[in-house]
């Protein structure tokens, strides 16, 4: 393949991943971090979710620039057992409008569905059960399910909650989490912040806090883990949402803890909470970056503490 041949007509990719300029192209959005060596760069095809549209029969992504939807049955990004279902679920008999999340688990595949439309049709129900997927759900209530859809991370397999987060492919999550149990080496006791399903929490034997998922359930935008409390760890790990961990990094920047691994996917909110660490004292020792988002514009990048 020389060229995605949905490139430029759905709006999910900003570069064309088949073209051979793909690298050169991309590496220039994070031409101002130093980093430490060359990036990850993640194959595409390797996908293992698709966030989908529907609207008025119709199911695939939407169009650049606009909200109207560009039928789709083959990804070039998506892993082949995605790909192999996508027909099936495109013909589904959709109703209303909404969003279906399509994951890869261990032991299947999960389908997510958010619609404005509360509730769903027989004809649906009956269609969808045929397709042998691991679980279906509707606004979060169960359509179908067979078993209990698993993610592993590692040598370690966990449950996987309705629309949980993960990174997209398992190549650059398996590379992240080498990265940070590396720089994790020799510490003692670690909390691993805005943890999810435990990416990184099981292999760091961390204690985890989040939302969703493992670990103790806080809300770290509404209530940081306090410098006091963060006191009593060697190391911090944290990968927040897009909007960054401000008013942690504030706590962070009052505490004792002597190494931080901050992992983003937004350099923006990265940058302000870079900026809050190292006015603080924190020397920034380290810097990686991982083309995980292939065809799009963005970068998660790791960024290494200490002080």
């Amino acid at each position: 393949m020389t060229r995605c041949p949905l490139f430029s007509i759905c709006g999910g990719c900003r570069y064309d991943f088949t073209d051979a300029g793909y690298r050169e192209e991309k590496i220039k959005l994070i031409d101002d971090w130093e980093l430490s060596f060359e990036p990850f760069w993640t194959d595409a095809g390797c996908r293992r979710r698709g966030d989908f549209a529907f609207a008025d029969g119709k199911f695939g992504f939407f169009e650049r620039g606009t909200k109207n939807i560009v039928p789709v049955t083959h990804c070039p990004n998506l892993m082949p057992k995605i790909n192999d279902i996508l027909p099936k679920i495109a013909k589904l008999p959709w109703s209303g409008a909404g969003s279906a999340l399509v994951t890869l688990c261990e032991n299947g595949i999960d389908l997510a569905i958010v619609s404005n439309v509360s509730y769903f049709s027989r004809e649906f129900k009956n269609a969808v059960e045929k397709l042998g997927l691991v679980r279906v759900t509707w606004n979060g209530g169960v359509v179908c399910q067979r078993d209990i859809p698993r993610i592993r991370f590692g040598d370690t397999v966990v449950d996987y909650p309705v629309g949980a987060f993960l990174q997209p492919t398992v190549e650059s999550e398996h590379a992240m989490r080498k990265f940070v149990v590396e720089h994790a080496a020799g510490a003692k006791h670690i909390a691993d912040l805005f943890c999810g399903i435990g990416n990184f929490t099981y292999a760091l034997g961390a204690d985890g806090f989040d939302i969703v998922g493992t670990g103790v359930k806080r809300d770290l935008f509404k209530k940081p883990l306090t410098a006091k409390m963060l006191n009593s760890y060697d190391l911090v790990v944290m990968d927040p949402p897009r909007a960054g961990a401000e008013a942690q990094c504030r706590e962070l920047a009052a505490s004792r803890v002597p190494k931080i691994i901050y992992v983003s996917c937004n350099p923006n909110s990265l940058r302000r909470d870079m900026h809050i660490l190292t006015s603080a004292g924190y020397k920034i020792t380290d810097i990686a970056a991982f083309d995980q988002f292939v065809g799009s514009p963005h970068w998660e990048l790791a960024v290494v503490f200490e002080k």
